[in-house]
């Protein structure tokens, strides 16, 4: 099968999504600050499954967010609550939905207009185009490489993220990126790249240089 080329000329260099990880709260707080303060990180998601698993996760969940979404607000930094469309409701934030975790029909009907909401799509183009026409603001594809949070996870190919930047809807990638494999994409029109790992499993005092080491690695679309 003949593979389909993407035009060479310079695309907008993406945007650096950061997700939580279930670090101990007070340590995780002191992360997001850091890296938060680089000026580089375009969107959070909120992420705690361990934190949900516990018999008082809900409150405990919803008592952390707020302080994470209030530190994102004093950076100006969007915030995406994952799979659960109560809790990005009671936040005013925006919500990231896997393909059981809720219709976007009813997180556009719950949430505010300007909110993103974002949904699990994998490498499946069918499921891209629906993302798109149920109004979904991106797509989330991958796992694009092996990674340590999903090590499981089946990976993609470059010819599927390649069909999956022509569908007409924002593409974020996921799995297994670091500031030195994300330059494998480089070229390709992704509106977000998501890393967990790559900065989340760093002491507080590296965050801060390895957020600029990514901001140079995405500079690399310019």
């Amino acid at each position: 099968m003949e593979q389909t080329l993407i035009p060479q000329v310079s695309h907008s260099i993406p945007k650096l999504y950061l997700l939580t990880n279930d670090d101990d709260f007070a340590l995780l707080y002191q992360k997001l600050a850091a890296a938060l303060a680089t000026g580089i990180i375009a969107l959070l998601q909120i992420r705690r499954k361990q934190i949900l698993a516990l018999p008082n996760g809900e409150s405990m969940l919803y008592q952390e967010a707020q302080q994470i979404v209030n530190l994102a607000k004093s950076y100006h930094v969007p915030v995406v609550i994952n799979d659960d469309i109560t809790l990005a409701e009671k936040l005013g934030v925006g919500v990231h939905l896997g393909q059981q975790d809720g219709d976007i029909s009813v997180a556009k009907h719950c949430i505010a207009p300007d909110q993103i909401i974002g949904r699990t799509c994998h490498g499946d183009m069918a499921l891209i185009r629906k993302a798109k026409t149920d109004g979904a603001s991106y797509a989330a594809m991958g796992a694009v490489f092996a990674s340590n949070t999903k090590p499981h996870a089946h990976t993609i190919s470059r010819q599927q993220l390649i069909e999956g930047c022509q569908q007409g809807i924002d593409i974020c990638v996921i799995g297994g990126l670091s500031a030195e494999n994300v330059v494998e994409l480089t070229g390709l029109p992704i509106t977000y790249v998501a890393v967990v790992g790559d900065i989340m499993d760093l002491p507080v005092h590296k965050i801060a240089a390895r957020c600029k080491e990514w901001q140079q690695a995405l500079n690399t679309w310019a």
